[in-house]
């Protein structure tokens, strides 16, 4: 199919969704894996609608450990395929989305040579599952040089280190640029919607009610094919369907903490292939902090913002010390944050996520909804392109031909941009071309802080950003890199929104206090304890 030139807005998305009934494709969620079938939906030339209860990523999609990965602790458990599978993703990524992935060194201290013959030949596997697809060999360093590249890691019984490629991308960017190509394809892609319930005909699923939870207004639409794509919400979804459905999810809790540059010293990542319990821990260099993570705690709950476990914070922390020469406090954490990975449950109950898949799984019901679940960010081009394709071989879709491999992703440049603008890709054009005709939109917002008026304002004309924790979280990724400075540039953000989008002062003052009560959650002390309380942020400003 032809793409077009954007157009991402919501308003004009709401009077396609008012003037047409039918669609070919309805996708329920708006994370990595509803986004990028919404992209491959729609480039194959069907009509596409995408509908999200809150904003694009809001969830797990803007919450992971920022790795575009095949998974190196998947190869150790044996796991070829899916290894293969998501190296040769991994590379499409880096093909298509320059502008937002990048090849990111990662070292492996060792301390034993048993270690580093054991990681080494490990990651030589790697490498050649990996084939030519743009990133550096693994190989092995010695201690002098693993010092160089990581100041911060302490030398004690260190021998040497272990060397290795991966990419690093920013989750929530990537979210949106994957909306905006799918609208270039003629998809329409709604946040702030909610999905009430699905419709039916001769007991077949054949289209949703939703609310527009901005108007409170309701829609009806029917569809060839309804998709749910919700995450750790797919059982809600599916309880829509069949009220006594048994759970097909069981979410995992993976949490992280951001600390200053100061922590490693260094551009190369740090990954501790085997903590005391078993698992994996990075610290990656991102967005000039340093985030450190992950945990993996089975939960038997989920929402849309949860909240690191204090036990989660200690460990990170704790193991972080081990290998830090300067070990990282609570008050050291600029954001600590949780993300829950929807994973697909077995058939016992199990408090153990080794048991349970980190394959996506499609699960057709008897009515015709097709739900996919699990998997990562790394293969959700693949996701997509089995749902599609699964639609097609039930007979819901007139067969065509997946084109997502070679979809320059919305943004595209041939490399990464440096500077204020460099997440915008090919957009920091147009956010120039703002600040050209209105100069004070140059201006920056808060001093100390590098951003600018014009990126507010292109993020509410072009990224459909409609509250001040859109902008300063999924868009700036400042409430994740440091939620004190994300809450003293709240209300610029609001003052420059409020312009935009024609509100008033009240809303202004809404939007600041409830951006306040979320920073909260992403501090580890209160900011009433630190001077900044909002009467004191209102005078900063």
């Amino acid at each position: 199919m032809k793409r077009n030139e954007m157009v991402f807005n919501r308003e004009s998305f709401i009077k396609q969704v008012e003037e047409q009934e039918d669609w070919d494709v309805i996708i329920i969620g708006g994370g990595a894996t509803g986004l990028g079938t919404a992209v491959d939906a729609a480039s194959r030339g069907y009509r596409t609608l995408l509908l999200e209860q809150s904003d694009f990523a809001k969830g797990t999609s803007s919450r992971s450990t920022k790795l575009v990965h095949g998974g190196v602790r998947y190869l150790a458990q044996g796991d070829i395929a899916l290894v293969y599978e998501a190296l040769h993703e991994r590379g499409l990524l880096l093909k298509n989305a320059p502008h937002l992935v990048k090849d990111q060194e990662f070292i492996i201290p060792v301390y034993s040579w048993f270690s580093k013959y054991k990681y080494l030949i490990g990651l030589k596997l790697y490498d050649l599952l990996a084939g030519k697809s743009g990133f550096k060999k693994s190989s092995f360093l010695s201690a002098a040089k693993v010092l160089e590249a990581i100041p911060g890691l302490k030398p004690d019984g260190l021998i040497g280190g272990v060397s290795y490629s991966d990419g690093q991308f920013d989750d929530a960017r990537l979210a949106l640029n994957l909306a905006q190509t799918a609208s270039e394809y003629g998809g329409v892609l709604l946040n702030y919607t909610k999905v009430t319930g699905l419709t039916k005909a001769g007991g077949n699923v054949n289209g949703v009610s939703f609310i527009d939870t901005e108007t409170n207004k309701s829609f009806s639409l029917k569809a060839k094919v309804v998709i749910n794509a919700t995450g750790v919400f797919v059982d809600e979804i599916l309880k829509m369907d069949v009220p006594s459905g048994r759970a097909i999810v069981r979410p995992s809790q993976g949490a992280h903490v951001v600390l200053d540059a100061s922590f490693l010293k260094g551009d190369s990542a740090l990954m501790i292939p085997k903590t005391p319990d078993g698992r994996v821990l990075f610290a990656v260099p991102w967005h000039g902090k340093v985030l450190v993570g992950t945990t993996d705690t089975p939960l038997n709950e989920h929402s849309l913002e949860p909240r690191p476990l204090d036990e989660e914070i200690e460990f990170i922390l704790t193991t972080a010390g081990k290998y830090l020469t300067k070990e990282p406090s609570r008050n050291d954490v600029l954001a600590a944050f949780a993300g829950l990975r929807p994973l697909a449950a077995p058939g016992k109950d199990t408090d153990s996520t080794k048991e349970i898949s980190r394959s996506h799984k499609l699960i057709i019901s008897k009515s015709g909804l097709i739900t996919i679940t699990g998997g990562k960010w790394t293969t959700y081009r693949r996701m997509a392109m089995d749902v599609v394709d699964k639609a097609i071989e039930l007979g819901k879709l007139a067969p065509k031909k997946c084109v997502t491999q070679d979809i320059k992703i919305h943004g595209y440049v041939a490399e990464m941009q440096t500077g204020n603008l460099g997440l915008y890709g090919a957009d920091a054009e147009g956010i120039r071309s703002l600040i050209n005709a209105r100069p004070e939109l140059g201006v920056v917002m808060q001093a100390g802080f590098k951003y600018v008026k014009a990126e507010v304002v292109w993020m509410v004309r072009n990224e459909m950003s409609r509250t001040i924790e859109d902008v300063l979280s999924r868009r700036m990724r400042l409430l994740f890199l440091d939620a004190k400075g994300a809450l003293m540039l709240a209300p610029a953000v609001a003052k420059v929104m409020a312009e935009e989008l024609g509100k008033d002062e009240q809303w202004v003052n809404g939007q600041v206090a409830e951006f306040a009560g979320l920073v909260k959650q992403y501090l580890l002390y209160t900011p009433m304890k630190d001077g900044l309380g909002m009467a004191g942020i209102r005078t900063a400003v």
